[in-house]
């Protein structure tokens, strides 16, 4: 079984046709999927994926992109709509200065809100970065991360400082189609070199990022396998180790999921 740990199921790009995106991903082994929410007021269609089947899950949160939406939106709000049993992470929150949709204090003033919400629920943080390695660091080391909140850094593709701060502090990260680009070798680099295969899970961040050679199409979860296979090559180990590791990693890092898992099964074998 493959779990696709980051995925929007929830988005319009899936709104003819999200009962067949899901026979796909279940005829390809996807046993397990989050869908993770960007804004507040996309909460409810998240939950209504997540509610549609006992291994679907969800998160809560508000993008960088977003951000200056609302940059000071409550931590005890979050919290209060992150106590729905579905719910397993808080996020996808972070830094984006890339394309600077929000500004950088309404960036910095949002994480740290979904922070706090981490602490109050105990739920890790869903954390997303790109070109803002050193305020990330400063956010990971002031913060505490890893003491006072568990945090998964998705779709990596920063530098290998960032990476070394976050995998010492116990950081976990996931692995998507960007993986398997041409030209992402300093990507491949830090996955093979810094990642610790004890906290890498796998993710499509679908409808984007499709791999190769689907590159250029609306991803999907069915192409998880595909990605695997890239991790597998990156580690040098096989598909199985890699199916197994990540889904380990999974529930540890994500305990409302585990637990939930825990009881499917043994219900299951009652």
């Amino acid at each position: 079984m493959l779990i696709d740990s980051h995925a929007n199921l929830h988005a319009n790009a899936y709104a003819h046709d999200l009962d067949d995106v899901l026979r796909r991903a279940r005829e390809a082994d996807i046993g397990v999927m989050a869908t993770i929410c960007c804004r507040l007021n996309e909460f409810p269609r998240a939950l209504a994926v997540a509610d549609m089947d006992p291994n679907f899950w969800c998160t809560i949160g508000v993008h960088p992109h977003h951000a200056g939406d609302d940059p000071h939106v409550s931590p005890d709000l979050i919290a209060e709509l992150a106590m729905h049993k579905k719910v397993i992470g808080i996020g996808e929150t972070g830094l984006d200065y890339h394309y600077g949709y929000s500004h950088r204090d309404d960036q910095l003033a949002n994480l740290r809100s979904h922070a706090e919400a981490a602490r109050q629920t105990g739920l890790p943080l869903v954390l997303h970065t790109r070109e803002a390695d050193e305020d990330m660091k400063a956010f990971l080391e002031e913060e505490n991360a890893g003491e006072d909140f568990a945090f998964i850094l998705h779709s990596y593709t920063s530098g290998e400082a960032l990476a070394r701060l976050a995998a010492a502090r116990g950081g976990y990260f996931s692995v998507n189609g960007i993986a398997s680009f041409r030209n992402a070798g300093s990507v491949r680099g830090v996955i093979a070199d810094i990642m610790p295969m004890d906290r890498i899970m796998l993710e499509t961040d679908c409808p984007y990022l499709a791999p190769v050679p689907k590159r250029g199409r609306r991803n999907e979860p069915a192409y998880l396998p595909l990605i695997a296979d890239v991790l597998a090559a990156i580690k040098g180990i096989t598909r199985t180790q890699v199916e197994a590791q990540t889904t380990q990693n999974f529930f540890r890092l994500f305990p409302r999921a585990a637990a939930s898992n825990s009881e499917n099964m043994g219900q299951s074998h009652g």
